[in-house]
């Protein structure tokens, strides 16, 4: 007799506003609210019996958090062993810079090479589960490449718009996976006004950063493993490359969900969350440090991490919310600082980073000159893609 499959996998209960908390369905195919234009937040029934231990069979995913995630149905799982990524001591540069615990979390090793997986993963599973037509996405490279291979899984058509300057791996690795590309002069913002355009009758599914609810609950599976990987404790510090910022949200959402289950203590002493981006495109940075308003009209300057030229991010508001509910930062690093994070990450530790985890290295340096991080800490980077997509980016710059 054959094993019995389960089906009912999740504890969802209701997706709200994250601006007014509104109440919508998730039981059909939704975008942002309806009421205010803003991210959609999922929630789960955490009185269930699902318990920490419940993890120690599971499958070696992401998928092994199921019951706080979205997709009600196993047969619409579209994975290709997304999570359960490394955490890595970074014992060497510890020793050369005076940290008595710095770990980084090597997101690289996801399928198509970045934490995009993990979003695009479960984004894709959903629009498959709620019956959509096709996905498109603006993206600066990696979330693009991830939504391609799911969209190829799931044997849906998928639309690629990205600009043109992106590096030469990004594009390959779309067209290999069938996706059809359009590149645009510009960034992100200009690839998501052609996506508008493209999309007008809106008969396929934009899988933008925060713009439907499940990207969000894809990449907060790394708060999830953050804390089992460390035995149910957390750092006190995480720095994460913030471009959309659905990480930084998802992994803060992640540790609440966590204390509400009861695999966190209540009274556990969170994460200050530290939020790095590019000097070439800081608009968090600027928000944060009261220099605008807001970045609805920041422009930015393309940057050596693709990935966090993102000039207007969707998902600013909840970004300073985890920095303030954390006690958290947000900090800017400039290019030729980023290259020597990628060489000083290589050389030292073997680990051939994205340039958006060799900021997330300088962060933390500079950040520890200024006495903000202590060096008795256990600070955790995290490293968000794999160097070698980026190698157009950085050709020649290795010299020294």
């Amino acid at each position: 007799m054959a094993p019995q499959v389960e089906t009912n996998l999740s504890s969802i209960t209701v997706l709200t506003c994250s601006k007014c908390g509104k109440e919508h369905d998730y039981e059909i195919l939704q975008r942002v609210s309806s009421c205010c234009a803003m991210p959609l937040l999922a929630h789960y029934d955490v009185s269930g019996p699902f318990s920490k231990e419940d993890l120690q069979n599971r499958e070696g995913t992401m998928w092994r958090y199921r019951e706080v995630l979205p997709v009600l149905n196993e047969t619409y799982k579209v994975s290709l062993g997304e999570g359960c990524t490394p955490m890595l001591d970074l014992k060497n540069l510890a020793d050369a810079y005076g940290f008595d615990n710095l770990k980084l979390k090597d997101e690289g090793q996801n399928p198509t090479g970045s934490f995009k997986a993990r979003g695009l993963s479960m984004a894709i599973s959903k629009a498959l589960e709620l019956g959509t037509e096709g996905c498109i996405i603006p993206t600066a490279g990696n979330a693009g490449v991830a939504m391609a291979a799911y969209c190829a899984k799931a044997n849906l058509p998928a639309i690629v718009v990205m600009p043109r300057h992106t590096p030469k791996a990004f594009k390959e690795e779309c067209y290999w996976y069938g996706a059809e590309i359009h590149l645009i002069d510009g960034l992100i913002h200009d690839c998501a006004a052609e996506v508008r355009k493209l999309n007008q009758d809106g008969h396929l599914l934009d899988v933008s950063t925060l713009k439907e609810p499940y990207r969000l609950e894809g990449k907060k599976t790394m708060g999830y493993e953050i804390a089992e990987q460390l035995q149910w404790q957390v750092p006190d510090v995480i720095l994460y490359p913030a471009g959309g910022g659905t990480g930084l949200i998802g992994i803060w959402k992640a540790f609440q969900e966590m204390i509400a289950l009861g695999w966190l203590d209540k009274e556990i002493r969170l994460p200050r969350m530290v939020a790095v981006q590019a000097e070439n495109c800081r608009p968090l940075v600027d928000t944060f440090q009261g220099v605008h308003a807001n970045s609805q009209n920041y422009n930015g300057l393309p940057t050596l991490a693709n990935g966090l030229a993102v000039p207007r991010p969707l998902g600013e508001p909840l970004m300073l919310q985890v920095l303030e509910q954390s006690g958290g930062t947000a900090i800017s690093i400039s290019e030729d600082d980023m290259v020597e994070g990628v060489r000083e990450l290589s050389r030292k530790e073997g680990l051939f980073v994205a340039p958006e985890g060799a900021a997330v290295w300088m962060a933390a340096r500079q950040l520890l000159k200024q006495g903000w991080i202590q060096p008795q800490e256990q600070v955790l980077l995290l490293n968000t893609g794999s160097g070698q997509k980026y190698m157009e980016n950085i050709e020649g710059r290795y010299i020294g």
